[in-house]
């Protein structure tokens, strides 16, 4: 019978994996070569498997091998948010850290903030800003307690969600362009600018779309590419809080709607991030309006 894999094993077979040389895997382990060598053997042994093809090429990746690394990665994550959580549960004292994309959905952001503080005993509040697509990491790592994210652009799959409103989109363009001057658009009207191309963010995978438009990364690198008259970007309309005096917000009436939802880790115990999610769903009632005007 397999005995359970350790976490130090783990870490070792990632290390190899990833340097795919056992030399420079020590180096960066901090210990030598041979012991690293049978630790990688004896659980090659254990597991009933071979995970590297070592020849004189070089060392390969076995299709096991392949698949470990990905499990070694999420398993070793895991642990180390567990660790995160842990020690942060056990600081009475500790503010709550809630992940959000910055400039998005602040007005509800600030909302939250203001109900949040408004609780008598409820723990204070710390805002740490990302950029796009970056929460769910944090979330998962252990880094952020809640998230406030964005349906469907935001990688929601496996944490626990509270819907929190729903908004239109508006196209940020240069504030000199023709566009600039009309009081909506459609989709069709802003897909296929001449010299004006929609940016392109980066997928969950991290892969771009297809498109003739720039790679974008940042809010910031997208606000000044928008201003210098390089691009132009359909957004949630709530995320209008980062224009610049340069970019002019115009409604795109039939782009897809957006819902801002606040996202947590799955089967939480902790009262602090449930007193906080019911302050954010008690804000539906007076929900932001969805208005991109």
């Amino acid at each position: 019978m397999v005995s359970d894999l350790e976490t130090r094993e783990l870490r070792y077979f990632v290390a190899v994996a990833e340097e795919l040389h056992f030399g420079r895997a020590a180096v960066r382990l901090g210990i030598a070569q041979p012991p690293l060598s049978r630790a990688i053997r004896q659980l090659e042994h254990r597991l009933g498997v071979d995970l590297l093809d070592r020849n004189r090429r070089g060392t390969a990746l076995t299709d096991a091998g392949r698949v470990l690394l990905g499990e070694a990665r999420a398993a070793l994550d895991a642990v180390a948010a567990a660790e995160r959580r842990t020690r942060r549960a056990g600081d009475p004292k500790r503010p709550l850290v809630l992940a959000t994309k910055a400039g998005a959905s602040h007005e509800l952001l600030q909302r939250l903030l203001d109900a949040a503080a408004s609780q008598p005993g409820a723990a204070p509040v710390d805002v740490l800003l990302c950029e796009v697509g970056e929460q769910a990491g944090l979330l998962r790592s252990g880094r952020a307690d809640v998230a406030l994210m964005h349906r469907p652009f935001d990688d929601l799959a496996g944490f626990d969600t509270e819907d929190l409103c729903v908004e239109g989109q508006v196209a940020l363009l240069p504030a000199g362009h023709p566009l600039a001057s009309r009081d909506q658009l459609t989709m069709a009207d802003v897909s296929d600018v001449p010299g004006l191309p929609i940016a392109r963010w980066p997928r969950l995978d991290g892969s771009y779309p297809d498109g003739p438009g720039p790679e974008v990364r940042t809010q910031s690198q997208l606000a000044q590419l928008v201003a210098l008259g390089r691009t132009l970007l359909v957004i949630p309309a709530s995320s209008r809080a980062w224009q610049w005096p340069d970019h002019v917000a115009v409604p795109v009436v039939d782009a897809p709607t957006v819902t801002t939802v606040i996202a947590w880790p799955p089967n939480s115990r902790s009262l602090a991030i449930a007193s906080l999610v019911r302050s954010a769903a008690d804000l539906r009632t007076t929900a932001l309006s969805t208005s991109a005007g």
